[in-house]
């Protein structure tokens, strides 16, 4: 197998935001100035330049959360607005926002919005069947469900639509589209049934690693694109959900039943549940997407 050819110069992905192509022409001369001090300072240019793309496709999310702990620490708890109405209207203007001052595509705006609904119905009937609990009070909300929460898999959605364009993804060995939304769809049915049936979570991993394991994700930080199996990129992108988790549940956002008594962490299985969620959400951005395979 080939990986893919090294770039030809072409359109930034920064142009894609307003804010960012400003600085394009800073950049290539801050590059230039890389690549002529040796192997080490090129090496170091181009981590933090992956760490800034890094942070650049968390924006939504790292808000998010940034909102979350905040309001934990200073939110008056007599206030007339309740915090989780507070939460929601705030996430409400940060997305209102983030589209006027261009710092988000329409998109990937479209992919929050899809995100936002899949996910309520789904909160909704979690909460429904007490898999997890919102403890406060809130005006905005669906049954036991503050609607801010929509946001939170809202922002997972953004990441991976402003991953996939910051760094340029290319893939060889993807499987047909059909099989990746045969997965979604399995995985999403198993978050419902299994309360009712069998847990199927198992032959869903094997399902996964069956459809994904050969598949190889060609991800440029600066000049070329590097490798990384797609399904180590899952890993660590549920992992790094996971924790997030955990601050949400430090927090007492919400909290899950063996949490009630006193804070714990976040159960492994729920990182296993993250990692099945997140080929769902991958589903979602391949279909607005539609990723190839390179020549081989």
């Amino acid at each position: 197998m080939h990986k893919p050819e090294p770039d030809t110069p072409k359109r930034s992905a920064a142009a894609a935001w307003a804010p960012l192509s400003r600085f394009i022409e800073t950049e290539a001369v801050i590059g230039r100035w890389a690549m002529s001090g040796g192997r080490l300072r090129a090496w170091s240019y181009e981590f933090v330049r992956f760490g800034i793309k890094q942070a650049w496709a968390c924006l939504f999310g790292g808000l998010m959360v940034a909102l979350i702990i905040a309001t934990t620490l200073w939110y008056p708890r007599n206030a007339p607005l309740a915090r989780y109405d507070f939460l929601f209207l705030a996430a409400l203007a940060i997305q209102i926002g983030m589209l006027a001052f261009k710092l988000e595509t329409l998109k990937e705006a479209k992919v929050i919005f899809i995100f936002h609904v899949v996910g309520t119905i789904m909160e909704v009937f979690k909460t429904g069947v007490g898999s997890w609990v919102y403890p406060e009070e809130s005006f905005f909300r669906i049954g036991g469900v503050p609607l801010f929460s929509g946001f939170m898999y809202a922002s997972i959605g953004s990441y991976i639509a402003r991953v996939w364009h910051l760094f340029d993804f290319k893939f060889t060995r993807h499987p047909p589209l059909w099989t990746v939304y045969l997965l979604a769809a399995a995985i999403y049915l198993n978050f419902y049934a299994h309360h009712y049936i069998y847990d199927f979570r198992y032959f869903l991993f094997a399902f996964a690693i069956l459809l994904f394991g050969r598949t190889m994700i060609y991800y440029k930080v600066w000049h070329h694109h590097r490798p990384m199996p797609l399904l180590l990129a899952a890993f660590l992108t549920a992992l790094f959900v996971w924790i997030a988790e955990n601050v949400g549940t430090i927090t007492k956002t919400w909290l899950y039943p063996h949490q009630l008594t006193g804070w714990q962490a976040v159960s492994v299985a729920k990182f296993g549940s993250w990692f099945l969620l997140l080929f769902l959400s991958y589903a979602l951005v391949a279909f607005v997407n539609q990723p190839r395979n390179e020549k081989r």
